[in-house]
């Protein structure tokens, strides 16, 4: 359904703009997306190199400034671009290798949360975060910025309702794991199944009681007693350590 309305990303859901270098070179060499236009310094486009179909723009720092939230660090360059087509989480299950891991986030919508995620889900082969479509930020600038290239390169499956795409998971071999901060069991002692889902909830109400209900472990990670939490994107961190490593 299209939304037209503005976001504090810059451009629109159906337009998002991304900047800085790492963002806009990782789009501009993944053969999904599509580059519309590019604003950029002298400097930064020499630098980018950018293809001979994509429009680019010269312009001065402040000029960029002017297309981008306040005090974004566009580093020159900024693009919009189409946001990336739909993935469909039974091609993912279907393409998953024996040992795989997914990231489920439900309802963490702090696109630097996400960003980072992504991130992490890169720099250890998960094969996917599932996410819901409403419950989610959209792509945008903050969170390819956060994301470090890894936004085009980690498949991000929205969903309607979570709990069946756990359920679906579950069928194709997924051990389904719930990180909750009360649990009595660790991640490390939940962990076994070389195919596993690793569940987490938005900071503070964690994950919702239906989300639960679809988990076949919950555990916690074992902090010490002078924290009580993690920021979510911590928490996918390590927790991807520990399944890489199990």
């Amino acid at each position: 359904m299209a939304r037209k309305r503005k976001n504090k990303s810059g451009g629109n859901p159906n337009r998002p703009r991304f900047w800085g270098k790492h963002a806009v070179a990782a789009a501009l060499d993944n053969p999904d997306r599509t580059v519309l236009k590019a604003w950029a310094t002298r400097e930064a486009a020499n630098f980018m190199q950018f293809p001979p179909e994509v429009q680019v723009v010269m312009a001065e720092a402040p000029d960029l400034g002017r297309l981008v939230p306040a005090d974004a660090p566009h580093q020159g360059v900024v693009i919009e671009c189409e946001p990336l087509e739909d993935i469909w989480l039974g091609d993912v299950l279907a393409d998953a290798l024996e040992k795989a891991v997914i990231l489920v986030l439900d309802q963490v919508t702090d696109p630097h949360n996400v960003g980072a995620i992504l991130r992490s889900a890169a720099a250890f082969d998960a094969v996917a975060i599932v996410t819901q479509d409403r419950h989610a930020p959209p792509e945008g600038g903050v969170l390819a910025k956060a994301a470090s290239g890894a936004l085009e390169t980690v498949p991000w499956v929205r969903v309607v309702n979570l709990s069946r795409a756990l359920d679906e998971m579950a069928e194709a071999g997924f051990w389904r794991i719930g990180l909750a901060g009360e649990a009595d069991t660790t991640l490390a002692e939940a962990l076994g199944p070389d195919r596993v889902a690793l569940v987490l909830g938005a900071e503070g109400p964690g994950m919702r009681a239906n989300v639960r209900d679809h988990c076949d472990a919950l555990a916690r990670l074992p902090i010490s007693e002078r924290m009580e939490s993690l920021n979510v994107s911590n928490a996918a961190a390590i927790s991807l350590y520990a399944a890489s490593i199990a």
